[in-house]
């Protein structure tokens, strides 16, 4: 207790800390849950005890050759859009960024749209000296990851002079970048041949393939290594949120803070992007519904973002698998997201209250 009988500066932290634990660990147990959800159910569903523990049965080949790696890609994928957004929509101070803000999205979908319409397959073609699970990397992935990788490094380069301006110059900067990436694309499915369009059309609507080993555990890696940049860096983001100039005289170093965390939010989204084309909401919808209930502190929101964007996309995956007997095909994951987060985007945008409405 301090000199007025309220708790003392140590015992908020602590209380806050445990807040933040509590909130999380009731997020992993939703995820679970949602996991559990998400490989027992879909086209065909399967008992998840017997796929555990009757080996060679029909239930335990689903689980173990399909369901198990999908629900795993979704974790990870929805996990590192929805952590990016939260931060890129506290560091920019706008509630309407997205991952895909900064031009990451048209770099990796140029650099994809490209592989796929000169008819390259795999890395090994592109790269005959990589081995092991690299070997199934399929070429449209390492060409998105350096589309994505140079339109960072473009918007970084052209927001670096404005100091003062720098959330909106790359704000900015990204929204130009993704205009001309579309034109770009536009062209290439233009000139494509009919047996290319359709490859490049599945691929942009965003879809959860079949990823295994290396390729999953690189991705998991790659996630968590910004995940915990996000969540080290959550602390002066909330000072940042303040303004520069606010930030910078409470001890924050400004620009270098921002170029981290721009190059972590960057890094988890072209590593989502080039597994699993472009799904677009997770990443806006989800800090904004979070942030409405439990609000702005960065040091919550990113890991319960991370934890609430991997429910949504598990959710809106099984709704793609279940979408199967109505359509008589599955629905692109990316289709999900936009149905379910468009309309919901709206209702965010008319609540009373709301950060969108106010």
């Amino acid at each position: 207790m301090n000199s007025q009988g309220g708790p003392s500066r140590n015992q908020k932290q602590r209380l806050r800390a445990l807040r933040v634990l509590l909130l999380c660990a009731v997020g992993l147990g939703l995820a679970l849950v949602v996991f559990a959800l998400a490989v027992s159910f879909g086209e065909q569903s399967i008992s998840l005890a017997a796929a555990l523990t009757e080996p060679g049965s029909s239930d335990a080949t689903i689980f173990w050759e399909v369901r198990l790696y999908r629900a795993l890609l979704a974790t990870i994928v929805g996990a590192g859009l929805a952590a990016s957004g939260a931060t890129l929509q506290g560091l920019l101070r706008n509630p309407l960024a997205d991952p895909f803000v900064l031009g990451v999205s048209g770099g990796a979908a140029l650099g994809a749209t490209l592989a796929l319409a000169v008819g390259l397959a795999t890395v090994g073609q592109v790269a005959p000296g990589l081995s092991g699970g690299l070997e199934r990397l399929s070429a449209p992935a390492l060409f998105a990851f350096v589309g994505a990788g140079a339109s960072v490094l473009f918007v970084l380069a052209v927001s670096r002079g404005h100091a003062t301006r720098a959330p909106y110059a790359a704000l900015l900067t990204g929204v130009v970048f993704n205009s001309f990436a579309a034109s770009a694309i536009t062209l290439i499915k233009t000139l494509a041949g009919r047996d290319r369009l359709g490859e490049i059309l599945y691929w942009l609507a965003g879809t959860l393939g079949h990823e295994r080993g290396a390729t999953l555990g690189l991705a998991a890696l790659l996630q968590l290594l910004a995940l915990a940049v996000m969540v080290a860096l959550s602390g002066r983001l909330n000072l940042m949120t303040l303004g520069d100039e606010d930030a910078t005289s409470l001890g924050v170093p400004v620009a270098r803070t921002r170029k981290l965390l721009l190059l972590a939010t960057s890094a988890s989204v072209a590593g989502a992007v080039v597994l699993t084309g472009l799904i677009g909401f997770v990443g806006l919808i989800v800090p904004h519904l979070l942030r409405l209930v439990f609000g702005p502190d960065q040091r919550l929101l990113i890991p319960l973002s991370a934890l609430g964007g991997a429910v949504f996309l598990m959710l809106s995956d099984l709704l793609a698998r279940l979408s199967f007997p109505l359509f008589g095909n599955e629905l692109p994951v990316g289709v999900i997201t936009a149905l379910l987060g468009g309309p919901l985007f709206i209702a965010l945008l008319t609540r009373k209250g709301s950060v969108l409405g106010r």
